[in-house]
């Protein structure tokens, strides 16, 4: 007998959940749903779903564990389509970027006895620099020597705090418990704000007179500064994750505008070694960020206490105490 997990949302994040998974189909039975059935059976076809379902519903009916691997923006309107199938004790994770409304959705949809758990994926370092998107960038070690940022909501049994840990593990990833402020704050600053950056700066330069010859100049640092938002979906998603973490983004952007107006009364007053200083500061800063990022284990050496990753078997014997012994309900028409 195995557990049924849905992961909703086929791209990038709940390929590679799939995927990861694959290693555990004694464990496991993986059900796969997108809203475009051909991304879906494209996942299938790599391996990442031992099953995919047109139908929404359907899809949740008997998972013990599903996961919404779908931008904020898609969430509310899913949660309310799966509500009525959600079995009792039923964990439900998602990996949208700030949790604040989430939370809110799922005081409002939820039945009793069903669980949220928030998750903020951080990928396995080796793919930092990749510029693929969606299904066909997904990879089983995309969490690998990663971390995945927690977030549990008061009332939540210990026993789904614990199956949301050990799955966490299974993918590959570290676990860090985390505050909802805490975490949008973050997530605002390290997910949002860049993407905003990148629509900023296209805005600023190909609605500019001189665009139509200075795009054939365009080469490696355009697309690298601008790249991040043709990573991340669609403008509605990250207008609606902008909105969402209001609060956090505008400190930041404050603090944006400040560093960028003292930029520019470092060049309009040709203050060359005051300029070159903030630029090597920059640079070793983020040289300092990507050794750490790639070297250190940061769950294991500042979140205390020191929790084992469990072995399969043991993950596998959890699933079933929780939530994972129930009577199958039968597939809607």
């Amino acid at each position: 007998m195995t557990v049924q997990i849905t992961i909703i949302g086929t791209g990038q994040i709940g390929t590679s959940m799939g995927l990861a998974l694959g290693e555990h189909k004694d464990m496991f039975f993986r059900v796969g749903h997108d809203k475009d059935f051909r991304v879906a059976n494209r996942a299938k076809d790599m391996g990442a779903f031992d099953k995919v379902d047109i139908n929404l519903p359907n899809s949740v009916v008997n998972s013990a564990i599903i996961v919404l691997a779908l931008p904020l923006d898609q969430i509310q309107e899913t949660l309310k389509i799966i509500a009525p199938d959600l079995a009792e004790e039923v964990v439900i994770m998602d990996t949208a970027p700030v949790k604040n409304e989430v939370m809110v959705w799922v005081k409002e949809m939820l039945p009793p006895n069903r669980y949220y758990i928030g998750l903020a994926p951080v990928i396995n370092p080796v793919y930092l620099d990749t510029q693929d998107s969606g299904v066909d960038a997904a990879h089983p070690d995309l969490f690998k020597n990663g971390m995945m940022g927690l977030l549990s909501p008061q009332g939540v049994p210990s026993d789904a705090i614990k199956l949301a840990t050990d799955f966490s593990h299974l993918l590959g990833a570290e676990h860090l418990f985390m505050d909802p402020a805490e975490l949008d704050s973050m997530m605002a600053a390290t997910h949002i704000l860049p993407q905003l950056i990148a629509a900023i700066l296209l805005n600023t330069t190909v609605d500019q007179p001189g665009w139509y010859e200075a795009r054939k100049l365009a080469g490696r640092p355009y697309a690298a500064a601008t790249s991040a938002l043709a990573q991340f979906g669609e403008a509605n998603s990250l207008g609606t994750q902008a909105l969402s973490a209001q609060e956090h983004l505008v400190r930041w952007m404050d603090a944006l505008m400040e560093n960028l107006y003292q930029t520019r009364q470092l060049i309009s007053s040709k203050d060359g070694d005051k300029l070159i200083m903030e630029l090597t500061r920059a640079r070793l800063g983020r040289e300092k960020w990507i050794k750490e990022r790639t070297t250190a284990n940061w769950a294991a050496t500042e979140a205390a206490p020191n929790v084992p990753i469990p072995s399969s078997k043991e993950v596998f014997s959890h699933m079933f105490t929780f939530g994972g012994r129930r009577k199958p309900k039968p597939p809607k028409k």
